[in-house]
């Protein structure tokens, strides 16, 4: 008999930007280990490598393995799911063996990404994936870097077929009515994401936590105690000083070059860049993070 494979815990599964150095993007391994001390210090429930604002796609596969080995060295026993960028499954089989090897006893899942609406081709896609590493799945709905669009119906479809999918990551607007039908109808844990917009929405239509990142993922998780000890006001109040830095840093298309830029202007990381073709940080926009962070200073000190 098969063991099962445990859920996800609830809580805090911060993504890892993956900070880059250098006119040829060589992965800075120091800015790395400063961000996992970020979570770490937290304490987060776990990390997510390789996820899209990791820029897993834009990685080779030696490059993969360097980053995921750094973040479960400096995590130590902190729990970690890695991204696989590709749809395609023999793709997605190569880089699910190279983040096994590289994570150790730290995997707690691969993350793979919905690559079609087809219940059955879906469910033979993460099988596959499954089947040959043995890790647990995090199934990721996220239409924008997928172009899938998969309904909450068919998702339970697949999570009736796939028992070894750990956690559903929700990411497909209006993501508070998708985790609603979500978790009315499974066990299976589900998170939101987006960079923690919608938190206080899918925490109310019983997500299991956020599985994001944020440049300040105290913020998040302030949000997440709150809301375990005092539901929805508290989390409320918790979280509104935060919400205008989110919203900022959820910009479409240049909100991985805002977060990286926060976090250099913190210290976490030496260098903000992203590779190409990923869009660049405009100057009009950075030149506003500074308020950003001086109104955040001023609320929580």
């Amino acid at each position: 008999m098969t063991t099962p494979i445990p859920h996800l815990a609830p809580g805090l599964w911060g993504v890892l930007a993956t900070p880059f150095s250098g006119p040829h993007f060589a992965v800075d391994t120091d800015s790395l280990r400063r961000e996992v001390q970020l979570y770490t210090a937290i304490p987060a429930t776990g990390m997510v490598v390789l996820g899209v604002f990791g820029e897993g796609a834009s990685l080779d596969a030696g490059e993969q393995a360097l980053v995921v080995r750094t973040v479960a060295e400096e995590g130590k026993d902190t729990p970690l799911v890695v991204g696989l960028s590709a749809r395609s499954t023999a793709v997605a089989l190569e880089q699910a063996r190279v983040a096994v090897n590289a994570a150790g006893s730290n995997l707690a899942a691969l993350m793979v990404q919905a690559n079609s609406s087809d219940p059955e081709v879906l469910a033979a896609h993460l099988t596959a994936v499954h089947q040959a590493t043995g890790a647990g799945i995090v199934l990721q709905d996220y239409p924008v870097a997928s172009g899938v669009n998969i309904k909450a119906g068919q998702i339970l479809e697949v999570l009736a077929q796939c028992p070894f999918i750990v956690a559903v990551k929700s990411e497909a607007p209006p993501t508070a009515s998708a985790i609603a039908t979500l978790t009315r109808a499974t066990s299976v844990p589900v998170y939101g994401g987006l960079g923690g917009v919608g938190l206080l929405d899918e925490l109310a239509a019983g997500a299991a936590g956020a599985m994001t990142g944020f440049s300040h993922p105290e913020g998040l998780q302030a949000a997440l105690t709150a809301w375990a000890d005092g539901g929805f006001r508290a989390a409320r109040e918790a979280f509104a000083p935060w919400l205008p830095l989110v919203n900022f840093e959820a910009q479409p298309g240049v909100g991985l070059a805002l977060r990286k830029e926060v976090l250099r202007r913190r210290g976490i990381i030496a260098e903000s860049s992203v590779r190409p073709p990923a869009p660049k940080l405009p100057q009009a926009l950075a030149d506003l993070i500074d308020a950003h962070l001086e109104a955040v200073r001023a609320v929580t000190a």
